[in-house]
């Protein structure tokens, strides 16, 4: 096929307005595909859908002054409506009066009423008032959340069509994860979060503090867990290179945070209904403790480590390093005022404790049959610990054992099985398995995609997460309380890039975990999606419109020089607009309905439009009828061992270009090339450092296998073992950056596949081809 190639989407004066555009209520006529036929129903663009939801006859006019009333004492009714009118501040510039009264007619009135359940609600709309009904703070504010989402943004009356909702959550634990160990995030970014979350109805914050790459939580008694684990020394050559002129050291990257901030997300979040579970990972994922207080390790570490994967560093569980961890656990216990605190438990590597003499005469001390079962004594010790303080223990499903204390809860990350198995004994469980529910996995193939795991989850799959294990029964499905998507941040080194991971995709969790099953339908969903763009702009957080996005596919076309292009969404949602001559499509731009035939260096614009609003941003392509040029992206790579999309190590502040490799392999196939010729071939290639603790793996990686010290690029023909038609020394290649290498092909008559390959010397760097392009 043709290929081509994507260039940042425009941002004249036009996108701009249209990204800008007020999307206001509608009443969508929504059919529950897949579910069966069904009455049609009049759906708000209410996200998660509500359980119950009636049309009623004629409509409320809100005006700016009307008045958000609740009962004199009704605290939990006035912080609902406080929490409104902010919300209608934002949105509609002007926030309405809050007044503790009686309920009265044209106002919106806030009610406390027995039997709606931990976080349910009721809301009525009716031609005299708004009612928002509650047995509890958390109903009321859920109700008054979709009663924003029912109100417009901008300015002026409003008339709200008359309707009864009935709503409660399908699951109590709707959660995220963000991983803080790996890249620092600030509490402005943490309380934008927390903002987006709420208004989703998403209610757990799962806070990843320590790991292996940092410490990030102030603890008083233990003051070097942050001076020395909060800070490392950044992976790579340009990150070596950076020294600091002052001190003459390596730049430090990193930062924690103080108790006292951390008491002011916690109360943050309490106002919104999120409740915020720190993790505080042990006796594995600890080399950055370890790196503060090296008599905590089996094996001393003198720095804070700066490689991605599993390490196998843990703390040594003598009597000592356990009192600490009980410490430490108590004044995380005093900072988080809520029910659990996350003690980790994952991937614990045994092998230092099966060296240590010390560590196997502690396992026998302990009475246990070998140091592979120190992670459950330590775990057992923990919610003992944890209990004594009024909390549960949270942690991964390694921690699962017959004598597990029935008080823990187990999140089942290695698929459903540590699900099925925790609820089956009696161990409440949230499922948050990968690759679905782990947002660092990219949510599409395309080249303007940030890096990340180049596997993906994309947002049709997360909203076709189903959290029942199938065959439990039921009596054990009880303890399926609920499910997390998780945000590991090892490849996303922005605030801006997370939020691009999390956005959209939390809404398709969030309805997952509240919208009862058979109502859930996503064509609805993706009618119901774009209402959220505007509150997320107002809120600062990029977001993916990977699902909306428009993708090109080219192929050779039936005159020379021409191609046949299709355009598609993943989706399918919303019509495609697109422009010929450079331009940015609007809503009134040609529509795409088939496929188009162009000529070569055609700049095609295309964008996804519904009912005249923007879904996705203009994309913009050039047409190749014969490809000449492709990004590492759009080759195909020789093996998918382990898959990453990342970037090119670079000096400070330098432009990262994005690559696509196989970290096992880097390799790639050009398909179909037409070598009748002799064509020049240019590869821009660039270092990718080679920071990744992958064990046993790694001695896979081949290497060793060059025939100059520094290496070199081959090009092989049909074939990685096929004859080397040239191969390109890397002697000159800058340690930063791209650099340009170039040879001429011999010619081979027809076309050929090329596979191109490094051989290298060493595993560090690990270069990377960025682009490669054929010349006749």
């Amino acid at each position: 096929m043709a290929s081509v190639r994507p260039i940042e989407p425009p941002t004249d004066s036009r996108t701009r307005a249209a990204a800008r555009s007020r999307i206001v209520l509608v009443l969508l006529t929504v059919l529950g595909g897949g579910l069966g036929a069904r009455p049609a129903l009049a759906v708000p663009a209410v996200i998660p859908l509500p359980a119950t939801i009636v049309s009623g006859a004629g409509e409320f006019r809100l005006a700016a002054t009307t008045p958000l009333v609740a009962a004199p004492g009704d605290g939990a009714g006035l912080a609902a409506a406080r929490a409104l009118a902010a919300e209608l501040a934002t949105s509609r510039g002007a926030a309405p009066p809050v007044r503790a009264g009686a309920a009265r007619d044209a106002a919106i009135v806030f009610e406390v009423r027995a039997g709606l359940g931990a976080e349910g609600y009721a809301l009525e709309v009716t031609p005299a008032r708004v009612t928002v009904a509650a047995t509890t703070a958390a109903g009321a504010f859920y109700g008054a959340t979709t009663l924003a989402e029912l109100i417009p943004a901008g300015r002026g009356p409003v008339r709200l069509a008359a309707v009864r909702i009935a709503d409660a959550p399908r699951f109590a634990w709707r959660g995220l994860m963000l991983d803080s160990a790996r890249h620092y995030e600030s509490p402005r970014f943490i309380r934008r979060l927390i903002d987006a979350m709420a208004a989703m109805k998403l209610n757990v914050l799962h806070w990843h503090l320590t790991d292996d790459q940092a410490w990030r939580l102030e603890i008083r008694r233990y003051p070097r867990l942050t001076q020395v684990g909060a800070f490392r020394v950044p992976a790579g050559r340009g990150a070596r290179a950076d020294i600091d002129a002052r001190t003459g050291e390596p730049r430090l990257y990193g930062g924690y945070y103080t108790q006292k901030t951390v008491r002011a997300l916690v109360a943050y979040a309490a106002l919104r209904h999120v409740l915020i579970v720190p993790e505080i990972e042990m006796p594995g994922h600890a080399s950055a403790a370890i790196a503060a207080y090296p008599a905590l390790g089996t094996v001393a570490l003198n720095a804070v480590p700066a490689d991605w994967g599993v390490y196998e560093h843990v703390f040594n569980l003598s009597e000592p390093t356990c009192r600490f961890l009980e410490n430490v656990l108590e004044e995380v216990a005093a900072l988080f005022p809520g029910p659990y605190v996350h003690v980790g438990g994952d991937e614990v590597a045994t092998h230092e404790w099966q060296a240590s003499p010390p560590a196997v005469a502690r396992a026998r001390e302990l009475g246990l049959a070998g140091v592979e079962q120190l992670p459950h004594y330590l775990v057992g010790r923990m919610a003992r610990v944890l209990a004594a303080h009024g909390k549960r223990l949270v942690g991964w499903d390694e921690i699962l054992a017959p004598d597990l204390d029935r008080g823990a809860l187990v999140q089942s990350w290695r698929g459903r099985d540590g699900a099925r198995a925790a609820a089956s004994q009696g161990n409440d469980t949230v499922l948050a398995p990968w690759p679905t529910l782990y947002l660092d996995f990219r949510q599409s193939r395309a080249d303007d995609e940030p890096p990340g795991r180049v596997k993906t989850s994309t947002l049709a799959d997360v909203y076709g997460f189903e959290p029942l294990p199938p065959g439990l029964a039921a009596p054990a499905a009880v303890h399926v309380v609920g499910l997390q998507a998780n945000v590991w941040t090892e490849h996303m080194r922005t605030e801006a890039r997370i939020a691009h991971a999390i956005f959209p995709r939390a809404a398709a969790l969030a309805e997952v975990g509240w919208t009862p099953a058979a109502s859930r339908d996503y064509a609805g969903f993706l009618a119901r999606l774009a209402a959220l763009w505007p509150r997320y702009r107002r809120l600062g957080l990029p977001f993916a419109d990977s699902a909306f996005a428009v993708r090109l596919d080219a192929s050779p076309g039936d005159d020379p020089g021409a191609a046949r292009v299709h355009l598609a969404t993943e989706s399918g949602a919303g019509q495609i607009r697109y422009t010929l001559d450079g331009t940015t499509p609007t809503a009134q731009s040609p529509r795409f309905t088939g496929p188009l035939t162009l000529a070569s260096g055609t700049v095609l614009v295309a964008a996804s439009y519904a009912d005249g609003e923007l879904l996705g941003a203009p994309r913009r392509y050039t047409v190749e009828a014969v490809p000449e040029s492709r990004t590492s992206q759009a080759l195909e790579l020789c093996s998918e061992a382990l898959p990453l999309a990342l970037e090119i190590d670079a000096a400070r502040g330098a432009p990262r270009p994005v690559v696509l490799l196989d970290l096992m392999n880097p390799c790639w196939l050009w398909r179909g090339v037409d070598l009748s010729g002799a064509p020049e071939l240019t590869a821009s290639i660039g270092p990718v450092p080679f920071n990744y603790q992958l064990g046993a793996d790694g001695t896979k990686i081949r290497v060793g296998d060059a025939r100059t010290a520094s290496g070199e690029l081959e090009v092989r023909l049909d074939g990685c073992e096929g004859e080397i038609l040239a191969s390109l020394p890397l002697a000159a290649a800058s340690p930063l950056g791209l650099s340009r290498l170039a040879a001429r092909l011999p010619a081979r008559g027809g076309h050929h596949d090329l596979c191109l390959r490094f051989a290298r010397p060493t595993l560090d760097p690990m270069w990377a081809l960025e682009r490669v392009a054929l010349r006749q």
